[in-house]
This record gives C-alpha cells, sequence and structure tokens, in this order.
C-alpha cells in the first residue's frame, strides 16, 4: 500500500504520516515544500517507510505525477490549495481525504462520480469525528429533536497565559479566520443566521461544564443545517447549533477588537497588510506552547429526541491531549489521526463510492471509532431516559 500526504510537514501531516507508518503502509509519500523532511520526522517515525517529494514548479502537475502512483492520498494543504489537489485525484482516478470542507469544490462532484473515485471530505477533527458520531446517535433514535455540537483546542490549565488563556495547536492565522465565518443554527425549528459580527454577542454564548476542567466557553460557529439536513432521523428537529470551546473570557476579549475593526480582511491604506494579518503576525508568536505544555482537544455532542416513544438524550464526550513524548498536538492527533484511518479504508476499497463524500454518510461508524480506540482516542458516551 502507498498513500501520500500533501502538506506532510505540517503540524496535522506528522500526525498523520506517524500513523501511517505506525499502521503498516508500506510506503508513505510527503509531499512538502520544505527541504528538512527527514529531520522534522526523524524522530516520529521509521523514515525507511517515508519517501519525500519536493514539487518544483506548478503544484497541479506535480500532484498528478505523485498521486499517479499512490493508492490513497490525504490532502493536509492550506484551503486555496485543495482545489488543484481534488482535482489532481479525480485526473488520476485516486482516492483522497481532505480535512477542509467540502463547498468550495461542490462543482466537482459530478466530475468526481464519472472518474469513479472517492474524495472524502471534512473529515479530520471537527468536522470529522464529529461527523461520524452524528452517523452512530440517528441509529440510536426515531426522532432526533436537539442537537448541540461543541469543539475547541485550548492549553491545559497550567498553561494557560492571560489575557486570552489560549495558544496556539492550529494555524492561528485559521483561527482568525473563522472568526470571520457566518454560522448558521436552529431555534425553535426555525433557521437563525448568526453574522460574523455578532458572534460573539452575549445572547450567542453560553458555558457547559466539563469534568475535570470546569466551565467553557461556547459562542456559535459554523453551519449546523448544513449537517442535520443528512440525516433522515432529524427531520423534525427543533434546535441545532455548533460551538467553538474556549476558556471563559474569549469573547470579551474579541467582541470589542471586532468592532473596531482588528479582526477586517480590507488592507490598511498604505500597507500591504490586514488587520487580521497583522494580529495573527503579532499574536502568533507570543502564544506558542513550551515542550511540557499540553494542549487539549475538548469535544461534545448532545443529542436528544425520541426512541420507542420515550425520550432520551445521549451525550458523547471526548478529550485528546498532546503526547509529550513525540511533542504532536492533541489537535495534530484529531485531525491526522482520522485522515490516516480513512485513508487506509479507501485505499483498501473498504469505501468506494465514487463522488464527493461526508463522514456523516460514507464512513462506517463502528470500524472507525475501533480504530481510533486502538490509538488511544475514546469516546465516552452516556444515555439519560426521561
Amino acid at each position: 500500500m502507498k498513500i501520500a500526504v500533501l502538506g506532510g510537514l505540517g503540524l496535522q501531516g506528522r500526525a498523520a504520516i506517524a500513523d501511517l507508518v505506525a499502521s503498516g503502509v508500506e510506503e508513505v509519500i510527503c509531499v512538502d515544500t520544505a527541504p528538512d523532511g527527514a529531520a522534522r520526522l526523524a524522530d516520529l517515525t521509521d523514515l525507511s517507510h517515508v519517501r519525500f517529494v519536493m514539487p518544483k514548479g506548478a503544484i497541479g502537475s506535480a500532484l498528478a505525477d505523485v498521486l499517479a502512483d499512490a493508492d490513497a492520498v490525504i490532502d493536509l494543504l492550506p484551503q486555496p490549495l485543495m482545489r488543484e489537489a481534488v482535482q489532481a485525484a479525480i485526473a488520476t482516478r485516486t482516492p483522497l481525504v481532505t480535512t477542509n470542507y467540502a463547498k468550495t469544490i461542490a462543482d466537482l462532484a459530478t466530475e468526481a462520480e464519472r472518474a469513479g473515485v472517492s474524495i472524502m471530505t471534512e473529515c479530520g477533527l471537527d468536522p470529522g469525528i464529529d461527523l461520524v458520531l452524528y452517523a452512530r446517535a440517528a441509529k440510536q433514535f426515531d426522532t432526533i429533536t436537539s442537537i448541540d455540537s461543541y469543539c475547541g483546542g485550548i492549553p491545559e490549565p497550567k498553561a494557560m497565559a492571560k489575557p486570552l488563556c489560549y495558544k496556539v495547536s492550529w494555524n492561528f492565522d485559521m483561527v482568525l479566520v473563522s472568526q470571520n465565518r457566518d454560522s448558521v443554527m436552529i431555534e425553535d425549528g426555525k433557521r437563525v443566521e448568526v453574522p460574523a459580527a455578532r458572534q460573539h454577542d452575549s445572547p450567542f454564548i453560553h458555558e457547559i461544564e466539563v469534568a475535570g476542567l470546569g466551565r467553557l466557553e461556547a459562542f456559535p460557529n459554523g453551519d449546523a443545517l448544513h449537517y442535520v439536513e443528512m440525516l433522515p432521523a432529524a427531520k423534525g428537529l427543533r434546535r441545532s447549533g455548533r460551538y467553538t470551546l474556549r476558556w471563559p473570557g474569549w469573547s470579551a476579549f474579541w467582541a470589542p477588537l471586532k468592532a473596531l475593526g482588528f479582526l477586517s480582511e480590507d488592507k490598511v491604506p498604505g500597507t500591504s497588510s490586514s488587520p487580521r494579518e497583522f494580529l495573527g503576525r503579532l499574536l502568533g508568536p507570543q502564544l506558542q506552547y513550551g515542550p511540557g505544555e499540553k494542549d487539549l482537544c475538548v469535544m461534545r455532542n448532545v443529542f436528544s429526541g425520541l426512541e420507542g416513544g420515550r425520550a432520551r438524550t445521549v451525550t458523547s464526550d471526548l478529550i485528546i491531549e498532546r503526547d509529550l513524548a513525540s511533542g504532536l498536538f492533541g489537535m495534530s492527533l484529531g485531525v491526522g489521526y482520522p485522515a490516516s484511518i480513512v485513508a487506509q479504508m479507501l485505499a483498501r476499497r473498504e469505501i468506494s463510492t465514487p463522488g464527493l463524500l461526508n463522514p456523516l454518510l460514507d464512513v462506517p461508524d463502528e470500524a472507525f471509532f475501533d480504530e481510533l480506540a486502538k490509538r488511544g482516542i475514546k469516546v465516552a458516551e452516556t444515555v439519560a431516559w426521561d
């Protein structure tokens, strides 16, 4: 088996490569523009199973050459390069997993179907693991009336630094970009749009209690309607939201800065940067983890509805923490492991439906969670009957 990892030397890529090698994949093709691949991976995995490719020139033609020799590919490139990666996969008929959102390549669905190639989108942590939990929960209800999904990357308590109580375990620029993303919720059975400008307003913020951590702040950040429309059992849905989790105080910090334009994408007159880009460059270096500090990925999904005429609530909790031995962040494991697991399923043709796929509909949930558990990532599920 040969599996290529595009962006293999990034935070998530390194976790995916380490897992592929540990899973027995004969050859992992690491595609990245950085020249020091061996040094970056030397302490993580057996390099005898890794081949390094440094693309030169146009990325599209370089990807096609690599993918033609692979059984599956994991796309962990920046979002702007996603389309070229998917187009190369379609051209070479190589199954692909990407952690990015599908809507930007929705127009390629027909092309992928005609090519007979499987393109698994939104397959990381969030979205990703949570969507497979949606599929598993749907089997436990006749009718789902509410879905609340929470996920966030935060520092462990001893690693918190005021005033943000946040450190970088993911691309910090993308963290800031996500705060300019509109959200869609469902309240009383009706669609509610939350513009990015109001994301941190108090009417949309609440807190949840997480065992061992205490209270975390939740604010809307995603399109809840998009996913529930995929669930037949959720036709009578009354409430749903997708929320980012942070330590309390996050919204109080960002709300005034957002109102003043500090997250604007517009270039500042006389400069080549936007306020958001400036903030990323200013704050990112100050928010780095020390070698002995852990990040935590905290996920909770709460499903309520009816089963056999009785009211039921299923709560799924998951915490992934940094592996200090390898240095890999919990965020990296939470994204890289699901991508690796599903890429191997695609390579073995355990998933073979052609077209643009989604974990909610197309990943076998039992096999997926069994594989995560083997890697020490276990979902705790509680069921309450009314």
